[in-house]
C-alpha cells in the first residue's frame, strides 16, 4: 500500500500502520524496514552531496514502534501472571460439573480406601485424594474416575497401568497443570484447588517427558531450581552439587543438557524434583532409558527419601523397580483403581500361585512315576510344559501350602531321581497384565490398529524386558 503514495489507498496504509502497533511482531519489523530504507537513502543522496539522514530514534521513524513494544511487554507479561494464577478462570460448582454413572463393584480394598477417605479419616496423610475426577471434552469417559487414596508420610506409592490408563493425568491435576473437573486433593492439608501456590512448596515433580533447557547445564539446572526453592544463595552452589552427586551426573554436569542421553535427561528431571527436600516427590516413570547402574542408583535415592519421613508417588512400566520400591501400589484401568496394596498382597489376591520346575536325572529321564506323584501329592496342580527331563506344574496357592510342597519334594527327591527343583511364585508382571486385558480402548484417539499394535507392543515389553526379581522364589536342593 506504500507505493500508492499519498492517495487513499496510501491513507489506509498510514492507519493500519499505527493500529497494528498494537502486536509487537510488527512494531520489530516495521521499525527494521524503516531503519534499512533510511540508511539505504541517506547512502544514495549521499553521492550527489545530499544529506537525508534521519535519526533512527525520531518518533516517526523507530521511536514510535520502540515505545509500543516497551509498552506491550509490561502489558503482555501482566496478562500472562493474570493467567499463570487462573485470574480469568472461575472456580464452578463440584456438583454441577458433570453427571457420572454409578460407581459399580470395587475390589474391596479400593472400596475399604474409599470409605476411610470419604469417612474423612485420612488426616494423618501427607497426600489426600477425595474422588478426583477428570472428563475431557468429547470424551465419553472419564480419563480419571473418582480416585480416592490417602498416602502416609514415609511411603513410596506406586501408580501402575498401561498407556492411556489415567496416570499422567492424575499428576498433572495433583500439579495444577490441567484444571479438575470433579472431586478434591490435598497435599499437606492445602488444597490443590484453592491453595495451589502453597502446594507447589511442598511437592517435587518428575515430569513424564523432561523439561529441560538445551543451553543451560545440569549444574545451572539445579543452581535454578535451587534459587527457585528459596534456597539461602550461600548454600545454592552446595545443594546443586548434592543433586549432581546423589543422580551420578558429575562427569557431565557442566555440559549443555540438549547434549546428555536420555537416561542422564531423566537424571536430571529427577535431581531438579528432589531440590529443596519437598515433602511429597511425584515421578513419573523417572527410570526410562536409564542403565541398571544408574537405575539401582536412583532406586537407592529414592530408598534415602522415604528413610527421612518423605512421601514419593511414581509411575512405571517396570515391575522389578515397583517390588523394589513401593511399600504400596495401585493398578489403574480406564481411569479407576482395580486394585490396591502392598506387593506381597497383590500377589497373594490376583496371582496364579505357586509355578514348580523340577528336572529328573538320567540320561533316559523317566516322567512318568514324576507326573503320577505331583498329581496325587498335590492336588489341583496343572502340567504347563514338559520337556526332556523337565517338569512345571501350576499350583494354586490357596490348595496347599509352601511347607507341604517343600516337604513331601525333600522326602521324595531322591526315589523319584529329582536333581533340583524350584517353588516360584506368581511375578507381578502376571498380574499387571490380567488387568491390563480390561484396557477400554476409548481412552485412545488412534485407530483400531494403531491401537492394538501399542498394546501389544507394552504388554510384550513387560513380559520380556523385567525379570522376577523380589519375587518370592525358594530353591530346594541342587545336586551339583
Amino acid at each position: 500500500m506504500e507505493l500508492f503514495g499519498n492517495n487513499e489507498i496510501g491513507g489506509i496504509n498510514d492507519i493500519l500502520k499505527n493500529v497494528l502497533l498494537i502486536f509487537p511482531h510488527f512494531c520489530l519489523g516495521r521499525g527494521l524496514i524503516d531503519m534499512v530504507k533510511n540508511q539505504a537513502m541517506a547512502d544514495a543522496l549521499e553521492r550527489f552531496g545530499e544529506n537525508r539522514f534521519r535519526s533512527p530514534l525520531e518518533w516517526d521513524m523507530v521511536g514510535k514502534n520502540l515505545f509500543a513494544m516497551a509498552v506491550e511487554g509490561v502489558v503482555f507479561f501482566i496478562i500472562t501472571i493474570l493467567i499463570q494464577y487462573r485470574f480469568f478462570i472461575k472456580p464452578r460448582p463440584v456438583s454441577t460439573l458433570t453427571k457420572l454413572g454409578p460407581l459399580g463393584e470395587e475390589d474391596e480394598d479400593v472400596a475399604r480406601e474409599r470409605q476411610r477417605i470419604v469417612h474423612g479419616l485420612g488426616h494423618g496423610d501427607i497426600l489426600e485424594l477425595r474422588q478426583l475426577t477428570k472428563v475431557f471434552k468429547r470424551k465419553q469417559k472419564p480419563a480419571v474416575d473418582r480416585l480416592c487414596v490417602g498416602i502416609p508420610p514415609g511411603e513410596c506409592f506406586g501408580l501402575l497401568g498401561v498407556n492411556g490408563a489415567g496416570k499422567t493425568t492424575t499428576f498433572k491435576m495433583l500439579t495444577g497443570d490441567t484444571v479438575v473437573t470433579s472431586g478434591e486433593a490435598f497435599l499437606a492439608g492445602k488444597s490443590i484447588l484453592r491453595e495451589i501456590d502453597v502446594v507447589h512448596q511442598n511437592m517435587g515433580y518428575c515430569p513424564q517427558f523432561d523439561s529441560i533447557n538445551e543451553l543451560l547445564t545440569g549444574r545451572e539446572h539445579l543452581e535454578l531450581y535451587a534459587v527457585l526453592r528459596g534456597v539461602p544463595e550461600k548454600e545454592v552452589c552446595d545443594v546443586a552439587e548434592w543433586g549432581i552427586r546423589k543422580l551420578g551426573l558429575l562427569k557431565y554436569s557442566d555440559k549443555a543438557a540438549g547434549s546428555y542421553s536420555g537416561g542422564n535427561m531423566r537424571k536430571l528431571s529427577t535431581a531438579m524434583a528432589l531440590i529443596g527436600a519437598p515433602p511429597v516427590v511425584f515421578l513419573d516413570e523417572p527410570t526410562t532409558g536409564m542403565d541398571p547402574k544408574a537405575r539401582r542408583a536412583l532406586w537407592n535415592c529414592i530408598h534415602s527419601i522415604i528413610k527421612e519421613g518423605r512421601s514419593v508417588v511414581l509411575t512405571s512400566h517396570s515391575m522389578e523397580e515397583c517390588e523394589a520400591l513401593c511399600t504400596r501400589m495401585a493398578i489403574m484401568v480406564n481411569g479407576r483403581f482395580r486394585c490396591l496394596g502392598s506387593v506381597q498382597h497383590l500377589k497373594n489376591r490376583f496371582g496364579d500361585g505357586y509355578t514348580i520346575i523340577l528336572r529328573v536325572g538320567g540320561l533316559d529321564a523317566d516322567l512318568l512315576p514324576v507326573m503320577k506323584f505331583i498329581e496325587s501329592e498335590l492336588s489341583g496342580s496343572t502340567l504347563k510344559e514338559k520337556h526332556r527331563n523337565m517338569l512345571q506344574y501350576q499350583l494354586p496357592s490357596s490348595l496347599t501350602s509352601l511347607t507341604h510342597i517343600f516337604n513331601i519334594l525333600a522326602q521324595n527327591k531322591d526315589t523319584l531321581r529329582i536333581e533340583d527343583y524350584s517353588v516360584t511364585q506368581t511375578t507381578l508382571d502376571q498380574v499387571f497384565v490380567n488387568f491390563a486385558k480390561d484396557q477400554s480402548d476409548d481412552y485412545h484417539s488412534k485407530d483400531n490398529s494403531v491401537r492394538r499394535r501399542d498394546v501389544a507392543i507394552e504388554v510384550g515389553l513387560l513380559s520380556g524386558n523385567h525379570g522376577d526379581a523380589g519375587g518370592a522364589t525358594a530353591l530346594g536342593e541342587s545336586v551339583m
